[in-house]
């Protein structure tokens, strides 16, 4: 039976668990608690004192009821229940005192602020606090601090709550923030002056309550209630991020992170949250066709019919078609019917060369999936990395990480591959397949310690399998998988961690080279050997344009990045924020993106443009609107139908079929992703991700010196 109390909230009765703060005891009866330092998922600070209550038969002054339990509440007389008010004289005296004095050094610069309309502080004086000054004195003047390119500082109007100091501290795993100094001349600061080094600096301007951080990309764009907001899915990496995009006109202003527990929680890491300025640099918004080696605009019709005419006159074992890593799952759909039709087998979405989805029916999913889930990485009690560095591949996984470690004192956490700065202590156990080999074979002390774990969790990263030996390197993962109990009937503990968006999706709708046909390793070899001609490329931007050799390039996308460098024609797709869509994470949950403003241009969605070609090219596929091709794709993949549903508990694997027994590479592990600002189209066209590159390299460099 778990631990409860009954107490009393303003006269009302209620049972509550007795590990609960009294805040959080109040806020369950239903009553208003202000507060600045206190944050649900940061340690206890109890320094703003903003959320005074009476307690009766306490003290004769006002409790800080973030820092006391109702376990510490003393029963009344005759064993009457604890009563709590938190409407009072006395607290309402004293909420009224320490705006008062919060307000004392406050610049008052709210018609200025970008902070404006979404402010706590603004907020809370309005309800709490008095309707006047009794201060006199002149205010206290803080210095600007340098805290990198995204966050701008206006250190005047910090109030000491210390919450962005626990945030850097405890989520994001940096001591770069502290609190200086004592009394009126305490200060935030990253006392040398320098740039925070973490992937999730973004969520400092989200949790600080005044207008002290804000950001710096968005200084003095907008004010929040000129912009439409829309809720959806981020696509900058394989978690699935919940996001809200704000848009003025067609023009992203900013995007925000939204509460998804058991994806990103009410985080979001620096690349989806500053990506936006990318969305309108380099844009393709108008159909173009290469004629003597330059490319010039054209119309649709144009464009349409020269590639309509290029499909219907080549063999179809001379066409192929690839996938990028930010196409929704509609428009994957779409392109595999036209080929299907067409009659190519050469189709392949795994343009870094991961031998996954091989072999493997859609009932046996489980293979290519993040199965313990991210929420479910709390509960691992060991941990081993294989070939993987979660802190740029996926940054919300790797907070998940450091949240298991902090919580639980016993997870012992191992890696094989290249060692870094990952913000949690682990056991660097070797450099490549040799180690994991050797794990494999039962030898070795992390091996005893994966044995006797009673939930224990690999993780292989495409740094392992997205090389020629990947596949003998996925046997070795689920031999090691297998022979410490990863994954029974109430736990699975293999996991495979995605670094696109879009992967998942695509090996779900099986978009994987046909009987006889070539994979995305074999397609660029055929196409570089003349025995390709056409090539669909479907938002394809992480290959060199030269590997291409003289194939006919048909590009569809959204960004005039290496894809459209290569292209014949060019069809103008549009971005994640301009169409509606599907993207399914790294653990295997469809998540629907929704459209924020419309495309630019004459760029229209992926799906429609591949429709509008199919009647061209005479093979009219069998769906006019968005509704008839997600049944369709549903009939294909039913996962895809069913929208944020998590990993289920111990889903069936049969580890046996991952991967495949043969020589191993020497070469050590290394991460696919070498620079975090840099990992698509979108991110190459964005100034902010450039600035956030430059400081970061830098920051290694004099690190290394």
């Amino acid at each position: 039976m778990s631990d409860t109390r009954v107490i009393k909230v303003n006269g009302r009765e209620i049972e509550v668990p007795a590990s609960l703060t009294l805040l959080q005891a109040c806020e369950l009866a239903g009553e208003e608690i202000p507060r600045f330092c206190y944050h649900e998922r940061l340690s206890v600070a109890g320094n703003c004192r903003m959320c005074l209550i009476e307690v009766k038969g306490g003290p004769p002054k006002p409790v800080a009821s973030c820092a006391q339990n109702v376990r510490d509440l003393r029963p009344g007389p005759d064993g009457a229940p604890p009563e709590l008010f938190t409407n009072t004289p006395m607290v309402k005296k004293a909420r009224e005192g320490v705006m008062e004095f919060l307000l004392i050094n406050h610049p008052l610069d709210c018609p200025i602020c970008d902070q404006g309309g979404e402010c706590d502080l603004q907020d809370q004086a309005m309800a709490y606090g008095r309707d006047g000054s009794r201060y006199s004195e002149n205010k206290r003047a803080v210095e600007e601090k340098y805290m990198g390119p995204l966050i701008k500082t206006i250190m005047t109007r910090c109030i000491q709550c210390t919450r962005c100091v626990r945030f850097a501290t405890e989520i994001a795993g940096v001591d770069d923030l502290g609190l200086v100094n004592r009394g009126e001349d305490a200060e935030i600061t990253t006392y040398l002056e320098k740039a925070i080094e973490s992937e999730l600096t973004g969520n400092l301007i989200d949790i600080c309550p005044v207008g002290a951080l804000t950001s710096r990309p968005y200084a003095f764009n907008a004010r929040p209630w000129e912009l439409t907001k829309t809720e959806t899915i981020d696509v900058m990496d394989a978690v699935g991020s919940n996001i809200r995009v704000d848009v003025r006109g067609r023009e992203v202003m900013r995007i925000l992170p939204r509460v998804h527990e058991d994806v990103n929680e009410e985080w979001i890491s620096d690349k989806t949250r500053f990506i936006w300025d990318g969305l309108k640099r380099q844009r393709l918004d108008t159909p173009y066709i290469r004629e003597n080696g330059k490319l010039r605009p054209a119309r649709w019709d144009e464009a349409l019919s020269l590639v309509a005419e290029k499909l219907k006159t080549t063999p179809a074992d001379k066409i192929a078609a690839v996938v990028g890593d930010l196409v929704p799952t509609e428009a994957v759909k779409a392109l595999k019917d036209l080929m299907t039709a067409l009659g190519t087998p050469h189709m392949d979405c795994r343009q870094d060369g991961a031998p996954l989805g091989i072999g493997v029916s859609g009932a046996e999913r489980a293979s290519y999936l993040f199965n313990t889930g991210i929420a479910g990485l709390e509960r691992a009690d060991a941990i081993v990395l294989v070939g993987t560095n979660p802190r740029i591949e996926a940054a919300l996984v790797n907070a998940r990480i450091r949240k298991a470690w902090l919580a639980n004192i016993n997870l012992k956490i191992g890696l094989v591959g290249e060692a870094a700065n990952l913000t949690y202590d682990y056991e660097h156990l070797g450099d490549g397949p040799q180690t994991l080999a050797e794990l494999a074979a039962g030898r070795g002390a992390f091996f005893e310690t994966l044995k006797n774990a009673e939930r224990p969790v690999v993780i292989i990263g495409m740094g392992a399998i997205a090389r020629p030996d990947g596949l003998a390197v996925l046997a070795e993962a689920a031999k090691l998988a297998e022979a410490v109990g990863a994954t029974r009937e109430d736990w699975n503990g293999f996991n495979i961690l995605h670094t696109a968006a879009a992967r998942v999706g695509a090996l779900d709708l099986r978009f994987l080279p046909g009987e006889s046909g070539k994979d995305f390793a074999g397609i660029l070899k055929a196409a570089q050997d003349r025995e390709l001609e056409v090539v669909y490329n479907l938002g394809a931007d992480e290959i060199d344009p030269a590997k291409w050799g003289g194939v006919f390039m048909i590009y569809q996308g959204h960004h005039g990045d290496a894809g459209a460098r290569a292209a014949d024609v060019i069809l103008p797709g549009a971005a994640y924020t301009e169409q509606n869509g599907i993207y399914v994470n790294t653990e295997g949950r469809a998540q629907i993106a929704f459209r924020a403003h419309f495309p630019y241009g004459e760029a229209r969605e992926d799906w429609a443009i591949v429709r509008a070609l199919s009647e061209r090219v005479g093979k009219t596929l069998p769906y006019d609107d968005l509704f008839a091709l997600r049944q369709a794709m549903i009939a294909d993949a039913p996962s895809l139908g069913r929208i944020d549903q998590g990993p289920e508990e111990g889903a069936p694997i049969d580890l046996s079929k991952v991967g495949k027994a043969g020589d191993l590479s020497p070469a050590p592990f290394r991460s696919p992703v070498r620079d975090f600002y840099f990992t698509n189209a979108i991110a190459r066209a964005s100034k902010t991700m450039a600035e956030c590159s430059a400081v970061m390299m830098r920051a290694h460099r004099m690190a290394a010196e």
